[in-house]
């Protein structure tokens, strides 16, 4: 296994020569529900200022990893570090100000407009001495700009398509403003145009914006694309992590998807693209 990164508060030379830190980390974390494990031994540290990407097959713990590193999940074992600190030991609204989270599905309050539910994105930056302010309205509007749904924002909520619903629920992350954002299937309901508008716009972000994001894909063609580090996991735990130039190879995705497929540059990116069997009955 390639590691990059080391503790948030450490640094650690990374092969090429560079330094790598990371805010963000799980340390030997275990993982389950009730007495089932879900996932154990797991070690992730997030490089700050990248695009980590998880893969894995279905029900091999990705989601139940990023839950944790959104602190919505406490490990049996192991912690879940954060600007040096255990997550847990945080505040609540601190770590909101420090993490967004867009989960797998939400389900927004009857009535409630597109706008009203960005806004909400804003309630960790709010207190007794600091309510709604024009810099509040200027981060909603704006996250609504970014996500594409400004147009929709006086419509409710519940009367939209769940592709507009999960782009609304990313402008409510977004007006959270913070440098760490976690998406688990963020893709899910988008056709595929707005599958890579939304990526592009994780690009942006990670590159331009100085934001440091963490995302569960499926789709091992669209991580590839876009990660600057990927993480492959299987049957709970993480079996492969680094550059996808490096880690993408035909054994990989035999041995953690079970499928034989190969592998040659993507004609626009150069990333690794997978091309699996074509079966000619």
């Amino acid at each position: 296994m390639t590691h990059a990164t080391v503790t948030s508060m450490t640094t650690t030379p990374h092969p090429n020569g560079s330094v790598m830190t990371s805010s963000l980390s799980a340390e030997h974390v275990t993982l389950g529900y009730d007495d089932r494990v879900v996932a154990e031994g797991l070690d992730l540290h997030v490089p700050d200022g990248g695009f980590t990407v998880i893969v894995g097959p279905n029900a091999c713990g990705k989601s139940t990893l990023l839950r944790s590193l959104a602190r919505l999940l406490t490990p049996t074992a192991g912690r879940v570090v954060l600007d040096g600190d255990d997550i847990h030991r945080r505040p609540t609204r601190e770590v909101a100000r420090r993490i967004g989270l867009l989960p797998q599905s939400s389900i927004a309050p009857d009535l409630v407009t597109v706008r009203q539910l960005v806004s909400r994105g804003r309630s960790p930056h709010q207190s007794l001495l600091r309510q709604w302010s024009r810099a509040d309205e200027e981060a909603v509007a704006q996250a609504m700009r970014l996500a594409s749904v400004s147009d929709l924002a006086d419509r409710q909520v519940d009367q939209l398509s769940g592709g507009q619903r999960q782009r609304v629920w990313l402008a409510l992350v977004l007006a959270q403003e913070t440098p760490l954002i976690l998406l688990d299937e963020p893709t899910t309901y988008l056709d595929l145009t707005h599958q890579v508008e939304l990526l592009d716009l994780c690009r942006r972000l990670q590159r331009h914006g100085g934001r440091t994001l963490v995302a569960v894909l499926h789709d091992l063609n669209q991580a590839a694309r876009y990660a600057t580090h990927l993480v492959a996991m299987s049957g709970g735990r993480i079996v492969a992590e680094g550059d996808p130039h490096d880690i993408i190879t035909p054994d990989l995705t035999r041995d953690v998807f079970g499928l034989d497929c190969h592998v040659c540059p993507d004609p626009v990116t150069g990333t690794p693209m997978i091309v699996p069997p074509f079966a000619n009955d």
